[in-house]
C-alpha cells in the first residue's frame, strides 16, 4: 500500500532514560510517524470519517509518551505503535522516537529509535477487521450491533466512526475490558450487553443501520439478524470456511465453519455489495467467507 499519512516532529518532554534522573526530569524530544493505509475513500468523499484522524494519533502517542517513564526508547516506540496499530484502522506504521539534547557528548543532533510494525491478520486481535474497514464508504453512519462482539475491536472502531454501537458476547470478562478501553478512549457511544446467543436471545426488528458478526457462526440465529437491520440497513459478515478446519483443525468442530458458497445461501433476501471467499494468503489462509450486504429498502 503506498498511500500514507506523515506526521512530522511532534515534539513533547519525555521522560526516558537509563539513570532514574533521566526518567524522573522530562526532556525534550520528537517522534516522526508515518501511517500507511488506503485514502481512495476520503480523497473520493473529501470526508475525514473515510480516513485517520491525524489529530486523534497525536493524541494518543503523546498521552503515552507524557504520562509514563521508559529506560529505553526502542520500548517507548513500541508502545506507540502497538497503540497506533490497536486503535485505528492502520495497516503499517513506521515511527522515529528521538531525544532532542542527549547526555551524550559529541551529539550534535538526535539519539532515537525507528521502527516499523505491521497490523498483525489475527481475527481476535485488537486492530479491526479489515473487511469492516474496508467497505466503510458503503454504510452509512447510524445504530450498529456487534453480535459475539469479544473485546470489542470492531464496536470500538465504529464508535470511533460516529455510530451508536450496542456490543453483545457472553463473555463478561471481554466486555469489561471493551468498557475498560472505552473508557480509555474516551468513547460514549458503546453500551454493553451480556447475552448468550444461543439461548434463542430477541434482537429488535428494524432497529439496526449496521449489523456486524465476525468469526461466530449461529445459523439459526441468521433470520432474527436479517430482521433486526432496519430498511436499506447493511450486515457485514466474515467468519471462517470448511477449508480452514480441512487443512488446519481450526475451528475444531466442522460445524462452526461455513460450506462453500453457503454464507451467500444463508442471506439470499439481502442484495450482495461485496463478497470473497477463500485465503486471504494463497494456500496459507485462513480461508474465509465475507459479505457485505444490504436489507432492500
Amino acid at each position: 500500500m503506498d498511500d500514507r499519512l506523515i506526521i512530522e516532529r511532534l515534539e513533547f518532554q519525555g521522560y526516558c532514560g537509563v539513570t532514574e534522573a533521566e526518567r524522573e526530569a522530562p526532556q525534550p524530544m520528537a517522534v516522526d510517524l508515518e501511517l500507511s493505509l488506503d485514502m481512495a475513500a476520503a480523497a473520493a468523499t473529501d470526508d475525514l470519517v473515510r480516513t485517520v484522524d491525524y489529530l486523534r494519533v497525536t493524541e494518543r502517542v503523546l498521552a503515552i509518551a507524557q504520562t509514563q517513564r521508559f529506560h529505553l526508547l526502542e520500548t517507548m516506540a513500541e508502545q506507540m505503535a502497538h497503540a497506533i496499530l490497536s486503535e485505528f484502522p492502520v495497516a503499517e506504521v513506521t515511527l522515529w522516537v528521538r531525544k532532542l539534547k542527549p547526555p551524550v557528548k559529541g551529539v550534535r543532533e538526535s539519539t532515537g529509535a525507528k521502527i516499523t510494525r505491521q497490523a498483525a491478520d489475527d481475527p481476535h486481535g485488537t486492530r479491526p477487521a479489515d473487511w469492516l474497514v474496508r467497505h466503510r464508504p458503503l454504510y452509512a453512519t447510524g445504530r450498529a450491533l456487534d453480535l459475539a462482539c469479544g473485546r470489542g475491536r470492531n464496536a470500538l472502531y465504529l464508535a470511533r466512526e460516529g455510530f451508536q454501537v450496542e456490543a453483545w458476547d457472553r463473555d463478561a470478562g471481554a466486555l469489561k475490558e471493551l468498557c475498560s478501553t472505552a473508557a480509555s478512549l474516551r468513547l460514549s457511544a458503546i453500551t454493553t450487553r451480556l447475552v448468550d446467543l444461543e439461548q434463542a436471545p430477541t434482537i429488535p426488528p428494524a432497529s439496526f443501520d449496521l449489523i456486524t458478526v465476525f468469526y461466530y457462526l449461529q445459523r439459526d440465529l441468521m433470520p432474527q439478524i436479517v430482521q433486526a437491520l432496519k430498511p436499506g440497513g447493511i450486515l457485514v459478515y466474515e467468519t471462517f470456511l470448511i477449508d480452514n478446519h480441512e487443512r488446519f483443525n481450526h475451528p475444531r468442530r466442522r460445524e462452526l465453519c461455513l460450506e462453500r458458497n453457503e454464507l451467500l445461501t444463508l442471506f439470499s433476501g439481502l442484495r450482495v455489495l461485496a463478497y470473497r471467499e477463500g485465503a486471504h494468503v494463497p494456500d496459507k489462509g485462513p480461508f474465509t467467507a465475507s459479505l457485505v450486504a444490504q436489507r432492500p429498502a
